[in-house]
C-alpha cells in the first residue's frame, strides 16, 4: 500500500486544527487502498494549538506533530516538515482551510494517471477582489521577468511525487527557500487542478503587509535577475536624461542670456528624481544581497522542539 503524507504547517489554529485533522481522517477512511500520515508541524504557537495537537497525536497514531522551538517563519517551518515526509507523494494543506481538503481526491487520481505534480490552482477566490487582482498583475509580472514557466494562483497547495521531493531534499540547499520557485525549476510535467478558494471561517490570517512582500520579493530574486539589470538600464537612461537636459540649458543661457534664469524648481525636481531612483535602485540590489546573506549562513530552517509519533 503506498503511503500518502499530508503536511500542514501550523500557527495560532485552534480553532481550525480538530475540523482539519477530521477532514483528513475521513478522505482516507474512503480510501482504503493508501495508507497515510497527517504531519502538523507547529510554528511556537501562543494559543491552544499544541496542546490541542498532543491530544489529537495520543488518540490517533496517524497524526504526527513537529514542534519549533521558536517561530522560523512562514517560510522555513512548512518546507522542513516537506522534507521531513517519508511518503510515497507529499500532499501540502494548509490550515486555515480555504483550500478543500476534498481535492486530494482528484489529486491522487491525477497522480496515478502519470503525474508526478498535481497542484491546486484558484480559478476564483471568495476573498477580496482588489487582492485577488494584485496577485493576478504579481503573477504576469514574474511571467514577464523570468523564462521559468510559473504557475498562476498557486499558493503550494497539491500533491508531489516522492522523486519530486528528493530533488528538493538532495539538490536545493536554500536555507530560505521558495517552494513554488523550486517546483517551477524542476520543470517536471505537472497537471493543474482548478478550485474556489474561500474565505477562513474561524481565527484570522496570518497574512500582512510585510509577509505578502516577503513572498513577493523572494519569488523575484529566487527566479530572476532581470530586475538588476534594469538598475543599470536605468542608471543609463537618467545619465542620459540628465545629459540631454543639462545641454539644452546651456544652449538656452546661451541664446537668452539677459533674460533666461534656471531657477530653483527644476533643480530641485532633478534631485528629488535621481535621489528617489538611487533609493529604488540600493533597494531592489539590497534585496539580492539579503538573498545571497541567507544563503551564506547555512543556517537550518529549523530547529525542533520535539517529534510526537515519528518513532
Amino acid at each position: 500500500m503506498k503511503l500518502i503524507s499530508v503536511v500542514s504547517p501550523c500557527y495560532n489554529e485552534e480553532g481550525n486544527v480538530a475540523a482539519l485533522i477530521e477532514r483528513v481522517r475521513s478522505l482516507f477512511a474512503q480510501l482504503p487502498q493508501y495508507r497515510y500520515e497527517h504531519i502538523l508541524i507547529d510554528n511556537n504557537s501562543t494559543d491552544r494549538t499544541v496542546e490541542l495537537l498532543r491530544g489529537f497525536a495520543a488518540e490517533d497514531p496517524h497524526v504526527k506533530v513537529i514542534c519549533n522551538a521558536r517561530n522560523f517563519g512562514h517560510i522555513r517551518s512548512p518546507h522542513h516538515a516537506i522534507l521531513a515526509a517519508s511518503g510515497d507523494a507529499v500532499v501540502i494543506l494548509l490550515s486555515d482551510l480555504q483550500d478543500p481538503p476534498e481535492l486530494v481526491y482528484e489529486f491522487l487520481r491525477e497522480w496515478e494517471a502519470g503525474y508526478p505534480i498535481v497542484v491546486g490552482v484558484k480559478h476564483t477566490s471568495d476573498e477580496n477582489t482588489l487582492m485577488y487582482g494584485v496577485r493576478s498583475f504579481y503573477y504576469k509580472l514574474i511571467a514577464k521577468l523570468t523564462d521559468v514557466k510559473v504557475i498562476e494562483h498557486y499558493t503550494g497547495f497539491g500533491l508531489y511525487d516522492k522523486k519530486v521531493i528528493d530533488i528538493l531534499r538532495k539538490d536545493f540547499t536554500d536555507p530560505y527557500p521558495y517552494f513554488r520557485g523550486q517546483i517551477a525549476e524542476i520543470g517536471l510535467p505537472h497537471k493543474e487542478v482548478r478550485y474556489n478558494q474561500s474565505r477562513r471561517t474561524r481565527g484570522i490570517t496570518k497574512n500582512n503587509f510585510y509577509t505578502l512582500y516577503d513572498i513577493a520579493m523572494l519569488g523575484i530574486t529566487n527566479l530572476s535577475k532581470v530586475p538588476l539589470r534594469l538598475v543599470m538600464l536605468g542608471g543609463f537612461v537618467c545619465a542620459l536624461f540628465s545629459l540631454l537636459l543639462a545641454f539644452g540649458y546651456l544652449v538656452a543661457k546661451l541664446l537668452y542670456w539677459q533674460h533666461f534664469e534656471l531657477g530653483l524648481a527644476p533643480i530641485m525636481v532633478g534631485l528629488f528624481f535621481l535621489g528617489s531612483v538611487q533609493l529604488i535602485s540600493i533597494g531592489i540590489i539590497g534585496e539580492y544581497v539579503g538573498s545571497i546573506h541567507a544563503f551564506v549562513q547555512k543556517r537550518p530552517l529549523v530547529i525542533e522542539r520535539e517529534r510526537i509519533n515519528f518513532d
